[in-house]
């Protein structure tokens, strides 16, 4: 009879693409993925990866087998739910992945209602970005992830996942206080085109946004910095080096030396929790949700 656990391994293998990575998601070390993949192939009597370079390539067998291990992962997650929807009681561990604004306004409130309500229950925070966070629900390495959806950038979610919304966030432009336009109640975007930009990191979501939304008024955006810290832009923006769009999620403080404008049209994006939906019954899963909504909601009213 065929491993569960060794099929986990495999499929651990295929999804992060090589022996140490599979040993890295599934927190052991080398030499255990070693030992069991050897086992399995001993099991099916056919061997299921081949040497390729430094790394591994999956045999047909192995493929074959990763494919219905993915079936028998969510059933058996579908049934651990169940069990848990069943007992009604919040507890256990659960791994959270978080943009790094909400994990700074959102996640602390959350997780303190969660301590008081449901003692039994342990969240773990990780601050990832969308494309990292995602695949990290949809494989298993994380139990829910807070990500953002810009307007006309959305992020693609892979099949099994479940989404909430948590959110609405509006992004202002932060300007040098002596800029011309600080002093405005309201700007217009295009009065602010060709101003050197403090953008995210390259090829960042939020980066990728940026230049969209310039080049869709036919305007090259001039990226002079590219910083991910909110303070790192503000104390460049304060001595005149650029300016940034900076979403009201976990922006405050503003310093002295920054005025921070709201743009017209309003430039928006979608705040939301996702999890995979063979886990959608766990109590678990139900009151984070619960919790980071209710922390979000100072941001809806």
């Amino acid at each position: 009879m065929l491993s569960v656990d060794r099929m986990r391994v495999l499929h651990a293998i295929a999804v992060n693409g090589s022996l140490t990575a599979a040993a890295e998601a599934l927190r052991v070390t080398n030499s255990a993925v070693s030992q069991q993949l050897s086992k399995l192939e001993r099991e099916v009597g056919q061997p299921l990866v081949q040497r390729d370079g430094r790394g591994v390539r999956l045999t047909e067998a192995a493929e074959l087998l990763v494919d219905h291990t993915g079936h028998i992962l969510s059933l058996v997650r579908q049934a651990e739910a169940d069990l848990e929807a069943h007992r009604d009681t919040v507890l256990g561990h659960l791994r959270l992945a978080s943009i790094a604004t909400a994990a700074r306004d959102l996640v602390p409130p959350a997780l303190v209602a969660l301590r008081e309500t449901h003692p039994g229950l342990r969240v773990k925070l990780d601050e990832l970005e969308p494309d990292e966070s995602v695949p990290a629900v949809a494989r298993g390495d994380a139990d829910l992830s807070i990500v953002v959806d810009w307007d006309g950038a959305p992020v693609p979610l892979p099949a099994g996942l479940q989404r909430a919304p948590l959110m609405e966030d509006i992004a202002d432009i932060a300007l040098p206080a002596d800029h011309p336009l600080a002093h405005r109640d309201l700007v217009d975007l295009d009065e602010v085109l060709g101003e050197p930009w403090i953008s995210w990191t390259k090829g960042s979501i939020c980066d990728d946004w940026l230049h969209q939304t310039l080049r869709a008024r036919d305007v090259e955006p001039d990226i002079a910095h590219s910083v991910e810290e909110h303070q790192t832009k503000f104390a460049m923006i304060a001595v005149g080096l650029g300016a940034a769009m900076m979403p009201r999620l976990g922006r405050d403080p503003v310093p002295e030396g920054v005025r921070v404008v709201p743009v017209q049209p309003a430039l928006v994006r979608q705040v939301y929790v996702v999890w995979r939906a063979d886990a959608a019954r766990r109590p678990a899963i139900r009151a984070t949700v619960r919790a980071l909504r209710e922390a979000a909601a100072v941001y809806r009213d």
